[in-house]
């Protein structure tokens, strides 16, 4: 049973991005903002303005995953892109327990790549190489389980 007086840590998450099942190092960029919109009506007795909900402004999403032998799949759906034969995923990051279970799910809709960037190379570092893709997207939503 998970505790609930510690907060989850972040290091333990999967995700469902359509394609084949590895790991990824790390996951950026679930944003969501409200842009503001500012008005004043001429009649109005105050000498302010009034605020109110605007366009909603997403973010990219950063995943970060290894280099593996053989693995050409980020590349590929970046080329559907570039070809304009986009082919849109839904991605599903899900943040684990400690018995693996999904705790909290972002279902991230309409994705598709934008950037892809190939590890650097450095002759005197002791790394692994990693490849960063950037995804545009229509939205998410956020599932807390109990």
């Amino acid at each position: 049973m998970p505790n609930k007086d510690f907060p989850l840590p972040k290091f333990h998450f999967s995700v469902d991005w359509g394609g084949s099942k590895i790991a990824f190092t790390e996951v950026s960029g679930l944003n969501k903002e409200l842009d503001v919109i500012e008005h004043r009506v001429g009649s109005s007795p105050e000498f302010q303005k009034i605020k109110m909900p605007g366009m909603v402004k997403l973010s990219n999403i950063t995943l970060k995953r290894g280099v593996f032998l053989g693995d050409n799949e980020f590349f590929e759906w970046y080329n559907t892109v570039a070809q304009n034969t986009v082919q849109k995923r839904t991605i599903t990051i899900s943040l684990l327990d400690e018995n693996h279970e999904p705790r909290v799910v972002w279902t991230v809709k309409d994705c598709f790549i934008v950037s892809l960037k190939c590890t650097d190379l450095k002759s005197d570092a002791n790394e692994a190489a990693i490849d960063t893709v950037e995804v545009a997207n229509h939205g998410f939503t956020i599932e807390y389980k109990a």
